[in-house]
């Protein structure tokens, strides 16, 4: 058995989710190898060889994969897939992007949102916005799996794996890379945050948003989420939405504030370690998951709340 983890990165350092693919790969078993694509791989390749439990570390590299397009990624990951059972990716964007092409190509179904490896072919997944959980099990010649990084802990460190280079394929024919925008932040990642402050559709404006739960995060160090209605209103950027069709967090801890809790925001951040709502509605489907719940007006409770962080 042979597992093969596609390393998710930014081209200057690994991200967390890979240590956490890495945990989902060990629980399946065999030896994991880890796949780095990018440009100027050598110190990230470093960092993934560091992880417990990986046999080796394997880099290639171009443009065409440092500009993270689906095609190219593909292409490599299939031209390497023969000598592995199972084909591992972090459920982020860039990997629901290229992990189904992989199953196309390979002529396999993929397996979406992992959340718990039962056995080497038995894999349960959220359906249904997350309200069921679906065991698979599956019989096909390979496994593409798409794995929910919130789910697993990340694996430890101690490994000295061997790195080694691969060739990279071709640049794809008709996909070509144009620009880029992407938004720079003091703040931390929204899905690696810690701590997590999330407003709703009650902000009733993006400068009340702004005024509200944006100082209070920055005295918390946290991270900035919003609902989907939030993000329709205008109120907050599409990047800042915690949801099914948004980012899944799981920090320490979420704060929701004027969230009414649909269950597509739910899906998103419900196995948060401690969830504290804040919402004038008692009845808000919120204070179901809400591990402290606030029956107030967030207009009076948030100014408390500053007064008493200091």
């Amino acid at each position: 058995m042979a597992v093969l983890v596609i390393a998710d990165h930014d081209n200057a350092s690994l991200k967390d989710n890979t240590h956490k693919v890495v945990s989902a790969a060990q629980a399946i078993g065999g030896d994991i190898d880890i796949l780095v694509a990018g440009t100027n791989t050598a110190a990230i390749a470093a960092e993934a060889a560091k992880i417990g439990g990986v046999r080796k570390v394997l880099t290639a590299e171009s443009d065409a994969l440092g500009q993270g397009l689906a095609e190219a990624v593909t292409d490599l990951v299939v031209g390497l897939a023969g000598g592995y059972d199972a084909i591992l990716t972090p459920a982020t964007t860039a990997g629901k992007n290229f992990s189904p092409r992989v199953a196309a190509k390979l002529d396999v179904s993929q397996i979406s949102d992992v959340i718990e490896v039962v056995s080497a072919d038995t894999f349960v997944r959220p359906i249904y916005a997350g309200n069921a959980l679906e065991t698979v099990q599956s019989s096909e010649p390979k496994k593409v799996l798409t794995v929910r990084p919130t789910a697993f802990k990340a694996a430890a460190e101690g490994g000295s794996a061997s790195v080694e280079s691969v060739s990279a394929p071709a640049a794809p024919a008709k996909t070509q890379f144009v620009d880029q925008k992407i938004v720079k932040s003091a703040r931390p990642d929204l899905g690696a945050a810690k701590i997590v402050v999330s407003g709703g559709r009650a902000m009733g404006s993006a400068e009340e948003f702004q005024a509200v739960i944006e100082p209070l995060a920055d005295k918390l160090g946290a991270a900035v989420g919003a609902s989907r209605a939030a993000v329709d209103a205008g109120y907050a950027p599409n990047d800042y939405q915690v949801g099914q069709t948004g980012k899944v967090v799981a920090p320490e801890l979420y704060i929701a504030i004027g969230i009414s809790g649909a269950i597509q925001h739910l899906a998103g951040m419900k196995d948060s370690k401690v969830i504290v709502a804040i919402n004038k509605d008692p009845d808000a489907p919120i204070f179901q998951v809400a591990d402290f719940g606030l029956v107030a007006d967030y207009k009076a409770a948030v100014p408390e709340l500053m007064s008493a962080l200091g």
